[in-house]
């Protein structure tokens, strides 16, 4: 198992069918400038490969007044076949050992209410749920 930071528009692409699990409204041929836009806001994505793209995360780090330097993960996903086989437990603890890298003070992420199985993992990784988060759509 090998797990890094995609940085090459082929690690990228290769990254797509996995997130587009997670993401399906997210059309193939956009899905590389989209990754590409987003990092200039300090977005990356990283992969779990073994024999092949297991599992997928995108995140960045930032800072602001409320969390101080932080660890927000956007995307986090195992390919449905792999789940449950460590790969999504083992980039889950890759991003934590980055974040206390990066000397942040929190790792956060936000989880769909109907994503059951990912809150029981979440919460196995001993996080709290801290807050409810609240959307306005615009379009």
């Amino acid at each position: 198992m090998h797990i890094f930071i995609a940085e090459t528009d082929d690690e990228i692409v290769n990254c797509y069918p996995v997130m587009a699990e997670l993401r399906p409204h997210i059309k193939a041929d956009e899905f590389l400038s989209r990754v590409r836009r987003q990092e200039t806001d300090g977005f990356q994505l990283a992969c779990v490969v073994d024999e092949g793209m297991k599992a997928v995360a995108g995140f960045r780090i930032s800072e602001n007044l409320a969390y101080g330097k932080f660890l927000y993960v956007d995307d986090l996903v195992s390919k449905t076949e792999d789940r449950s086989k460590g790969y999504g437990g083992a980039l889950f603890d890759w991003l934590v050992a980055l974040a206390r890298e990066h000397e942040c003070d929190q790792f956060h992420l936000d989880s769909g209410v109907h994503r059951f199985a990912a809150h029981r993992f979440y919460l196995t990784k001993r996080m709290d749920i801290s807050s409810h988060h609240f959307v306005l759509k615009l379009k």
